[in-house]
């Protein structure tokens, strides 16, 4: 059996109207003084594929519309609802008042390994993504309901932020739509 390539035109996506309309999954993505602007495309564009609520970028993290954000967003700046606030330890504590977990995803004591990581059906997540070098804030991740760890077996100490993201956003995603 041959496994044809598809081509754009048979993949079925949605329009950008389309997509604001759907039932999204209940994840929300923080950015915490996310530094690349390709970093911040690249989220976006992965957030546009599992069809999340809303990213909010904070702190240093740039802003649509620009250029380099453009170039691997895609669009995706389009499609999915973002928005600015400057304190993300704010924004954590209103989240968490308004029944959204609050999990960082960093490298901490006491962090539940993602593998181990069980999502309920029925809440909302919010996830914080931190800085490339520094990670998320530790007055950040002492704020949240929990941490998750992306478990590491090889000899470098942490992924880039895009791949993190995609990692763990996918393992969220598929848990929640088909466990």
């Amino acid at each position: 059996m041959e496994n044809r390539k598809l081509k754009n035109s048979e993949l079925e996506r949605k329009s950008p109207d389309e997509f604001k309309e759907a039932k999204k999954t209940p994840v929300i993505v923080i950015l915490d003084n996310v530094r690349s602007l390709n970093n911040i495309g690249s989220i976006f564009r992965t957030a546009d594929a599992f069809l999340l609520e809303k990213i909010y970028l904070c702190g240093i993290t740039a802003t649509p519309p620009h250029k380099d954000i453009q170039k691997t967003a895609l669009g995706a700046t389009e499609t999915v609802a973002w928005e600015y606030v400057e304190d993300s330890l704010s924004l954590v504590e209103e989240l968490k008042q308004e029944d959204i977990r609050v999990f960082s995803v960093e490298q901490a004591e006491n962090a539940t390994m993602l593998n181990d990581f069980l999502p309920e059906k029925g809440k909302k997540y919010a996830l914080v993504f931190g800085n490339e070098v520094k990670g998320v804030q530790q007055k950040v991740v002492s704020a949240s309901d929990g941490v998750i760890e992306i478990p590491q077996l090889g000899s470098k100490h942490s992924l880039n932020i895009s791949v993190s993201a995609g990692v763990v956003l996918w393992d969220v995603f598929s848990k929640l739509q088909y466990s």
